[in-house]
């Protein structure tokens, strides 16, 4: 499944020529179909004009980018989680160096995510033409975490190799470039592209997930898929454990083999020995600061 507009799903059959408008079927109950969901179809599978199939049957999902929503936590609707898509192999966090300058939590939140999934990060620094990359990749040092660099003029081949095979899903702020650099990787694909207002935030542009088979290279057997995610604010967390947490802090978990059992590795715990790792040089300290604020709330607030 590649897209959904107002309960009407699009599927695509034997490669992605072939697409087929779909509707729920009854049986399945609440269950929610998402972007990258494989799923069984019955009736006019024709793809013509005016068809409608009828989604039967969920696959099982091999895995689920999630995030819970930031609505404020007091409404019926507040901490909702949401399957961002599913059987994704890479999430691709897309922000900028400059204008608006990057936002080491988001990412931090994003990288969280993707372990959590169980699904490969992969950093997409824009804007590159604005500001040097070297404060940022400093701060992820130890995570050994791949990166690639893009300017609006430059060659986007290293990114389409990384693309190249999987299906990729590009989450970032508004105003980072994101459309843009969907738009100079589908050119047919024709994603609203906004601008950053006066105090360096984006305007949110695009407002519903979709799945876009990218165009084959020369020697492609399958150039993969990108699926662009509405430009978010905040990426909530509250879904995920305090355990589960620490994944996506790869530089600070040998520092807890020496901390007390059922230790909350919180700054008010004495005893936490992540501290001291800090203090003797095996991690940036900002990394210990970021992950304890995900630890005091996980409910998605804006970083």
């Amino acid at each position: 499944m590649i897209a959904v507009d107002r309960g009407r799903y699009t599927c695509v059959l034997d490669g992605p020529d072939t697409r087929v408008t779909a509707m729920r079927a009854r049986e399945l109950g609440r269950k929610s179909v998402v972007v990258g969901d494989r799923v069984s179809l019955v009736g006019d599978t024709s793809g013509a004009p005016g068809a409608l199939a009828r989604i039967v049957r969920i696959a099982e999902r091999r895995s689920v980018l999630r995030r819970t929503a930031d609505d404020d936590e007091t409404t019926a609707e507040g901490r909702l989680e949401r399957v961002v898509v599913a059987n994704a192999d890479q999430l691709v966090i897309v922000t900028a160096l400059a204008d608006p300058p990057p936002r080491t939590g988001f990412v931090d939140r994003c990288l969280v995510a993707a372990y959590d999934a169980d699904i490969e990060p992969l950093l997409c620094l824009t804007k590159a033409d604005l500001a040097e990359p070297a404060a940022i990749l400093d701060y992820y040092a130890e995570l050994d975490l791949p990166y690639v660099l893009v300017r609006p003029d430059s060659d986007l081949g290293e990114l389409r190799e990384r693309l190249a095979g999987r299906v990729s899903v590009l989450v970032g702020h508004s105003g980072v470039g994101k459309s843009t650099l969907v738009n100079r990787l589908v050119p047919e694909a024709d994603r609203a592209v906004g601008t950053v207002s006066a105090i360096g935030r984006g305007r949110h542009t695009s407002t519903s997930a979709v799945a876009l088979p990218l165009p084959p290279a020369s020697g492609d057997t399958d150039p993969g898929w990108i699926v662009d995610t509405p430009g978010v604010r905040s990426f909530g967390l509250a879904h995920v454990s305090a355990e589960s947490l620490l994944h996506g802090f790869p530089d600070l978990v040998e520092g807890t083999v020496d901390c007390p059992p059922n230790c909350e590795h919180t700054a008010g715990e004495a005893e936490c020995a992540l501290d001291g790792w800090v203090a003797a040089g095996n991690a940036d300290p900002r990394r210990l600061q970021s992950y304890r604020r995900l630890l005091a709330s996980r409910a998605g607030e804006t970083e």
